[in-house]
């Protein structure tokens, strides 16, 4: 993980080089902030699935090591995909932060973990518990195709992803 946080306005503007290349991207703003940690960066790892959150926790149960778990929830507006007690564990196991394509519950709670998350929304119901998805495959949401290894900056002023890690 990046040793000193980057402020990603700050990434844009002295990165144009990498922005036409294609090599920095920024998702549309279209997630809200949640938890105690505002600013965070680390490598992806990718996961797709839908209204099911069996596979996230299995994710959230390993060691995060400052890595970033981006989740393909389908934007679906039905259920929650992550609550408080799946924030706690990847806080626990030391992720730097999620980011779902989706809704969370337990908003209170996960405000009160020290991991960073963002989704769409809050939604009061739970996912099925199926065990259907896939891990590390790429997947595309906020305008973007994201992949695992790449690299995610997340602060007040948005998300972006990097094909590699950026230093200050």
């Amino acid at each position: 993980m990046a040793s000193l946080p980057l402020a990603t306005a700050e990434v844009c503007d002295s990165n144009a080089g990498l922005i036409l290349s294609g090599d920095l991207r920024a998702l549309q703003p279209i997630f809200r902030i949640y938890g105690r940690r505002q600013i965070f960066a680390g490598p992806v790892v990718t996961l797709k699935i839908f209204e099911d959150n069996v596979l996230l926790r299995e994710f959230l149960e390993e060691k995060g090591h400052g890595r970033v778990l981006v989740v393909d929830a389908g934007g679906s507006m039905r259920c929650a995909v992550l609550g408080g007690n799946l924030a706690q564990l990847g806080q626990n196991n030391g992720w730097a932060g999620i980011v779902i394509n989706g809704c969370i519950r337990d908003v209170d709670e996960i405000n009160c973990c020290d991991v960073g998350v963002r989704a769409l929304n809050s939604h009061p119901m739970k996912s099925n518990k199926k065990g259907v998805g896939e891990k590390h495959a790429p997947v595309t949401f906020a305008g973007t195709r994201i992949c695992d290894g790449e690299w995610l900056y997340a602060d007040s002023d948005g998300i972006l992803l990097s094909n590699s890690e950026l230093t200050v």
